[in-house]
């Protein structure tokens, strides 16, 4: 497998040189779900830390003519954007969203089609007083959640798409972004793309959704995609993955996305890092009293009948059947509320159950927790992980980042965090030797990330959800 010059020379720089805006310039961006405004109502979003948010979702549907709020409450996007701009804060909408995606490639896919997708999404954006539109298309020339149009071409059509709205009168006013999983794009041919400057030019922001990396859902799928068998958990949201154990562990994360969104043409300073704040939740079998490894085997038959999750993603909620028609398979999502509630954190984010192990992944620079009564590994964010994450983006000089979701966090622990890193750096955050530590700081797993596990080391061969496949056939 080889890889394209000049990414080789970003890897060895370490893409240390800053972006020309200051730390004051960061740019914090959450998005805001409709659907759980009743417990988390737009009152009580911290505007005064976030730049941007965005309202989840309008889906596509089968006419560049309309779009859907059907599932996101849309009687509460008014309420949204007013009590944004109250604020000083932009307000955005997301259009798409992985159940959302199922017409981006019909609407873009003729010059007619796009030029009425820009006036939808225009007098959208007009109604609502909207200051920015994100594009989370998932994923453009691949199919996604199973039934989603696709086509060879999708990327050079959304490229078009984009340039048109934003040389449109009212395009050319707002903040235009895409949420993008954390490798780049695939060209005509299937391979990964090389060049995505014009696609990044109409862009003011590339949120990479570094997250679901490993998911109760998603693992099975990618393992299949990848010939990992059994199926594993892993981390979900991993700083650096050059260093894991196998090669099937090597998904995608913030070092080797970012190195490859930029040697393809995407300024460091337009890339928002997506971070999440919510952790997800594995029964994982043949672990026993201790967790040695951070990739057990799951329990496919006890996964199907939903993983725990908190009030959010209840344990006994159906899984239900998807736009598809397909049974959609466990949630497995705790916020970091949740986490706090069950009692796996205490209030102040530290460990907070005696019965339960508290571990820490050196190579993708990821805390886990273990419960050996009922096999339960937990892949979470915490306050430690985020930062170093706000320390990447510090010191590789990324615009910032994008928080899945403004929900999911508890007194500001996760957003204060990464946000006091990302804008001052803090290189005295322990990068421990890669060994998994307990609570008490005894090591019970190793791994291979050296004196620092968040060193760039080479770009993983493998992606993040289905880019997998394309990277593969690349290679």
């Amino acid at each position: 497998m080889s890889f394209p010059l000049s990414l080789w020379a970003l890897l060895a720089l370490g893409i240390s040189a800053r972006a020309d805006e200051s730390a004051s310039d960061l740019v914090s961006v959450a998005w805001y779900t409709g659907w759980h405004a009743e417990d988390f109502p737009p009152a009580n979003v911290s505007w005064s830390k976030y730049t941007l948010l965005h309202y989840a979702f309008a889906v596509t549907v089968d006419s560049p003519d309309e779009l859907s709020l059907d599932e996101s409450d849309e009687s509460t996007l008014p309420e949204f954007v007013q009590t944004a701009h109250e604020n000083g804060v932009k307000a955005g909408l997301s259009i798409g969203g992985w159940t959302g995606s199922r017409f981006f490639s019909t609407n873009v896919g003729s010059s007619e089609n796009r030029t009425a997708f820009v006036k939808t999404v225009t007098k959208l954006a007009e109604k609502y007083e909207l200051d920015a539109l994100d594009f989370d298309w998932e994923f453009p020339g691949l199919q996604g959640m199973g039934c989603n149009a696709i086509s060879k071409d999708d990327v050079d059509h959304f490229t078009s798409f984009l340039t048109e709205l934003r040389s449109s009168d009212t395009g050319s006013k707002l903040v235009l972004t895409a949420a993008t999983s954390i490798m780049p794009y695939h060209d005509s041919t299937g391979a990964l793309a090389t060049n995505l400057t014009a696609w990044a030019e109409p862009l003011d922001y590339v949120a990479l959704m570094n997250y679901d990396v490993f998911g109760p859902a998603t693992s099975p799928f990618l393992d299949d995609i990848t010939g990992q068998t059994p199926h594993v958990a892993g981390p979900s949201a991993p700083l650096a993955d050059a260093c894991a154990p196998q090669d099937s562990y090597k998904r995608g994360s913030a070092t080797s996305g970012s190195a490859a969104w930029i040697s393809a043409g995407v300024p460091a300073h337009k890339i928002l890092l997506g971070v999440p704040s919510y952790a997800h939740t594995f029964e994982v079998k043949d672990v026993g009293e201790e967790l040695t490894t951070f990739y057990p085997e799951i329990d496919q038959e006890r996964n199907k009948n939903k993983t725990a999750g908190d009030a959010w993603d209840p344990p006994d909620a159906p899984s239900g059947v998807n736009e598809c028609g397909d049974i959609g398979g466990p949630g497995g999502s705790l916020q970091y509320w949740g986490l706090i509630e069950q009692g796996y954190l205490a209030a102040d984010g530290t460990p907070g159950r005696d019965d339960v192990q508290y571990s820490w992944d050196g190579c993708s620079q990821s805390p886990f927790i273990y419960s050996p009564d009922d096999q339960l590994l937990i892949s979470y964010e915490d306050t430690r992980s985020i930062a170093l994450k706000g320390n990447f983006i510090h010191e590789q000089g990324l615009g910032g980042f994008a928080m899945w979701e403004a929900g999911g966090d508890k007194s500001d622990q996760l957003l204060d965090a990464i946000t006091n890193a990302a804008k001052n750096g803090n290189s005295t955050i322990n990068t421990d030797d890669g060994s998994a530590k307990s609570a008490s700081g005894a090591a019970t797993s190793s791994g291979d990330s050296g004196s620092n596990g968040a060193a760039v080391r080479s770009v993983s061969p493998w992606l993040s959800l289905l880019g997998a496949v394309a990277w593969i056939a690349a290679s």
